[in-house]
């Protein structure tokens, strides 16, 4: 007589299982880790010191069914942030292009556009400036407008993500992307064009991390269709400070400085008021522009100020 099988264990939660994944959500310190077989995992930071971005590589412990602890980062290839004197905020990590979203329809904040084209600059990112809402009467003149960005290599991209979105399908191709925008300029509409998973996505991240706004205060990141290649959506935004990065790599990100390094008088020229200023003379002949030029006073300055030890200590 054959003796009855018994049945097969049921595996309980894997609690106490060491495992890593991609950080695919995140709001304030609540994080969703996509593990490689595309499990989601809501999971904590343990310690204060630790700070993660969506395309982070972490690791962490399973604390049960669907949940865990993140207790460690992987080396980063890039990371995406603004900081100022008194904090900073991630936004994210290994990317390798940032997609500026602007739109006829809202007020362009030049200054703010630019300050993400410095940060893309600095962590060796690619830039495209994705014009939206082309189907709108006032895209020509915004359009007219971006037109002095081509002096530095960035060529407004035009398009409508409610008609036609394959113009930036093609510059997705191959890249790790954030994409980042004032409110109001069609973000979401571009997520939902290149990602059709992201509005399910984006149910299931509000569910986790106990938000009913995920798009407007969190960011998430989504793979593209029928490849390896992401997407991070972050919320809009109205200040983008680059304190993080010192002085000299700010001055380096200016990509159309790179030309006058070295020619200068003054070996510590700082592009302002000194004599043989090869910068000055550059933006006296309309090869520079000369609000660029403030922009970089400004950051500077502003890099200076976060490290000066009297500041830190107010801070």
């Amino acid at each position: 007589m054959i003796a009855p099988q018994r049945p097969a264990a049921v595996e309980p939660p894997r609690a106490g299982r060491r495992v890593e994944g991609l950080v695919v959500a995140a709001y304030r310190r609540h994080y969703t880790v996509e593990l490689d077989d595309r499990t989601p995992i809501d999971c904590v930071i343990r310690g204060r010191s630790l700070q993660l971005a969506c395309g982070d590589r972490a690791a962490l412990l399973r604390t049960g069914s669907g949940t865990g602890v993140i207790e460690s980062v992987g080396t980063r290839g890039s990371l995406f942030y603004r900081s100022d004197l008194f904090r900073e905020k991630l936004i994210a990590a290994n990317v390798t292009q940032v997609v500026g979203v602007v739109a006829p329809d809202v007020a362009l904040d030049e200054n703010l556009l630019n300050r993400w084209i410095v940060a893309a600059a600095a962590e060796g990112c690619a830039f495209v400036l994705a014009a939206n809402k082309a189907d709108l009467p006032d895209h020509s003149a915004l359009l007219a407008r971006l037109k002095p960005y081509a002096a530095f290599g960035i060529e407004p991209l035009s398009l409508s993500a409610k008609r036609d979105v394959h113009p930036l399908l093609a510059e997705l191709a191959g890249k790790r992307s954030v994409l980042i925008g004032q409110s109001g300029m069609g973000k979401s509409t571009i997520i939902n064009a290149v990602a059709p998973s992201a509005a399910a996505r984006t149910a299931e991240v509000s569910r986790a991390l106990k938000t009913g706004r995920h798009t407007t205060t969190s960011t998430a990141l989504y793979r593209l269709p029928d490849c390896d290649d992401w997407i991070v959506d972050s919320p809009g935004m109205k200040v983008f400070g680059l304190a993080h990065y010192p002085p000299d790599a700010i001055v380096h990100a200016f990509v159309e400085l790179r030309p006058y390094e070295g020619h200068c008088r003054f070996t510590d020229c700082r592009h302002d008021r000194e004599p043989g200023c090869a910068v000055q003379v550059a933006v006296s002949d309309g090869a520079i522009a000369p609000q660029r030029l403030a922009l970089l006073h400004d950051l500077v300055r502003e890099s200076e100020a976060v490290r000066d030890p009297r500041n830190r200590s107010k801070s």
